[in-house]
């Protein structure tokens, strides 16, 4: 066997010495006063519920900047006259109808609508406006409807003009302006 010459020990020893003291040095730094160790109750308690606040009002903010630009778009929409509702009754059913105050729905030839509350008046070029059906009368132009009398369109283009909130049930063609 073959002795390893005295230095070579020595050295080796200082080695691991020098090696152990680093460590130590290294771990005596962490949780210092200028450094200070994160603990997990550090986290629950306040880092936790402060980044989730942040986040929150992110949120609120954007969602509010984000409403206010989609109410800017309908409303823009709206007075260029987009999205006015049309439809037909092809079942054979009546459709709930509701206007606005100045708004007006134009009807095809053989509609049938049934004035269900609200203030409107018949809309026609010439005579006869609409049909009363329950009242088995015509309705002039400018001609107030009756509360729960059904009407009907014998040609296209007439129609009833809301001057107040109105609730109408529609069965056939019908389009809507204003």
């Amino acid at each position: 066997m073959k002795k390893t010459p005295w230095f070579v020990r020595l050295a080796a020893g200082a080695l691991m010495i020098a090696a152990l003291a680093g460590v130590a040095l290294a771990a005596g730094q962490q949780g210092s006063q200028s450094d200070p160790l994160v603990t997990l109750s550090y986290l629950n308690e306040k880092a936790g519920p402060d980044l989730l606040a942040q986040v929150d009002a992110r949120i609120a903010q954007q969602e509010a900047e984000l409403t206010a630009q989609l109410n800017q778009v309908v409303d823009r929409y709206l007075q260029e006259g987009g999205g006015a509702p049309s439809g037909t009754g092809t079942d054979g059913s009546f459709t709930v109808v509701t206007l606005r105050q100045g708004q007006k729905l134009s009807l095809s030839a053989g509609c049938e609508v049934l004035f269900r509350g609200g203030a409107a008046s018949c809309i026609a070029g010439s005579a006869p406006g609409l049909v009363d059906m329950t009242g088995g009368s015509d309705l002039p132009n400018g001609g107030a409807l009756a509360v729960n009398h059904l009407y009907l369109a014998t040609t296209d283009g007439r129609g009833v003009q809301a001057s107040a909130n109105t609730t109408l049930l529609v069965r056939g063609g019908y389009a809507i302006s204003g």
